[in-house]
């Protein structure tokens, strides 16, 4: 049986191509506009948080540029923000995120420089920004974002590396427009695999999900949208560092904790979490970079996040739920 999400899924390869072919040019103008700029805040809620904690910690690595992730509430009650040369990117599938949607407000009368990505072309956010990336995935269905959440990521990458003028910037640039026709081979070549492993874990209720560097907002991604809104499973992402700050005491026996690795710097200590739970007998679930493509490894997110979609289909497939429908959201408002 197939379900929207796998319709989605299948759909991701053409919609980063059409984003990036229509929108190419203008998110260079929007980059020579970042530039000038002292602050670039970053702003989303769910799987579009997710997308700005990667393309910041991936920034991080090899810029000095001084870039804060927000989530739209928090954005709209900070009182400290720096509001002079400024400017802030909102990401939202829908639009209309009330969080965003009060966030970009916010920016605006505060005089900031707004950019909006987005996937819905008659939203209010699409409206009221100054300046507006419309991704071109047509509509999605399925809550926990996929072809959403690549177009997303891709033009975050696009704008921030485009701010910079460096040898290791132009290689991600040039690496993340092979990501379309990476995307489509994984689609193809992990499906198997992913669907004997949800086979395997589908009676289990709780998941641990880390990562380092950008693959902590893909770890976030996983745990809040992936596993709780696509699979309905409890689980919690964490920064590899964090490991022995909390859940080393809580890792045990037949615990399975999913580990997102791509060499990073702080990759070290994922793999000391990994060899710390495997002598107490947990179930340790890796995703390595490597083991997939052969690009810059700040691109790790993109990659990594095909097999996972995979696993998360097909756990909750074997748990008799549609991992693109809702219990709650949209239907309670506050």
């Amino acid at each position: 049986m197939h379900y929207k999400m796998y319709e989605e899924m299948m759909e991701q390869p053409r919609s980063l191509k059409d984003t990036m072919e229509t929108e190419k040019s203008h998110m260079k103008e929007i980059s020579e506009k970042l530039e000038e700029f002292d602050k670039i805040y970053l702003v989303g809620c769910g799987s579009s948080l997710s997308t700005c904690f990667s393309s910041k910690d991936a920034m991080n690595i090899i810029s000095n540029r001084d870039l804060e992730v927000y989530t739209g509430y928090e954005f709209f009650y900070h009182k400290k923000l720096q509001e002079k040369n400024a400017g802030v990117i909102l990401t939202s599938q829908s639009g209309e995120t009330a969080d965003t949607l009060a966030a970009l407000r916010r920016a605006q009368n505060k005089g900031m420089y707004t950019v909006s990505i987005i996937n819905e072309e008659k939203s209010t956010m699409m409206q009221e920004s100054e300046d507006v990336v419309l991704t071109r995935c047509n509509r999605e269905t399925a809550i926990l974002g996929t072809k959403t959440y690549m177009t997303q990521l891709m033009c975050l990458y696009q704008i921030l590396f485009t701010t910079e003028n460096s040898s290791q910037s132009k290689e991600v640039l040039n690496d993340l427009l092979k990501i379309p026709q990476i995307t489509q081979d994984l689609l193809k070549k992990t499906e198997e695999e992913n669907k004997t492993l949800a086979q395997k874990y589908a009676n289990y209720d709780i998941f641990y999900c880390m990562g380092s560097g950008p693959n902590y907002g893909l770890a976030y991604k996983l745990a809040m949208t992936m596993f709780m809104e696509g699979a309905l499973k409890h689980a919690c992402p964490l920064y590899s560092g964090e490991f022995r700050h909390g859940l080393i005491e809580r890792v045990e026996k037949n615990i399975p904790v999913i580990f997102l690795d791509a060499n990073y710097p702080g990759d070290e200590f994922t793999r000391k979490s990994i060899e710390f739970s495997r002598k107490v007998g947990a179930e340790n679930i890796i995703y390595k970079m490597q083991d997939y493509a052969n690009i810059n490894p700040l691109l790790a997110p993109f990659v990594l996040v095909v097999p996972l979609e995979w696993f998360i289909y097909y756990l909750a497939h074997y748990n008799n739920e549609d991992p693109g429908s809702t219990r709650h959201i949209g239907k309670v408002r506050y």
